[in-house]
């Protein structure tokens, strides 16, 4: 099981939001030319950002701009923004393990407070990394005459 190109997607969206907002309007068929993905999904992402607070968009062709300081957005904003995680916890397990078999009556016992640490682990890295570390790496991968700051 992969978690969701929502994330990545999104991730994708701050990048050429960051990039190409100072000369041109960042809409839905502009980022979805940039993804290679339809415009619907793009516009939902875009939905789920700015319901988090983490961008805004203009009515129309207005286009999208980040609402916060890049150094004030971590992955793990954006992560919980987009990805759709029930109630809070990453792993789900099957439904109804077998109550008769020594393993699956206490497959919860087992594995619970593992998968939480895993889960711990991955939100406190996610945490860790904003999206002023993102600017500073797609900078790297620009030609010249694209100066971000």
């Amino acid at each position: 099981m992969q978690i969701s190109s929502r994330f990545t997607l999104a991730v994708h969206i701050f990048a050429c939001i960051d990039v190409f907002a100072k000369d041109c309007k960042v809409t839905s068929d502009f980022l979805a030319g940039s993804t290679n993905v339809n415009p619907v999904i793009i516009r939902k992402l875009l939905g789920q950002l700015k319901s988090a607070g983490l961008i805004t968009v203009a009515r129309g062709t207005g286009g999208a701009s980040v609402a916060k300081p890049l150094r004030e957005i971590t992955f793990l904003d954006i992560y919980r923004a987009v990805e759709c995680v029930e109630n809070g916890s990453l792993f789900h397990f099957h439904e109804n393990p077998s109550a008769a078999c020594p393993v699956g009556r206490n497959i919860h016992h087992i594995l619970d407070d593992k998968l939480l640490r895993v889960q711990n682990a991955m939100e406190k890295e996610l945490a860790s990394i904003t999206l002023e570390d993102l600017k500073q790496d797609t900078e790297k991968y620009l030609p010249k005459e694209w100066n971000m700051s």
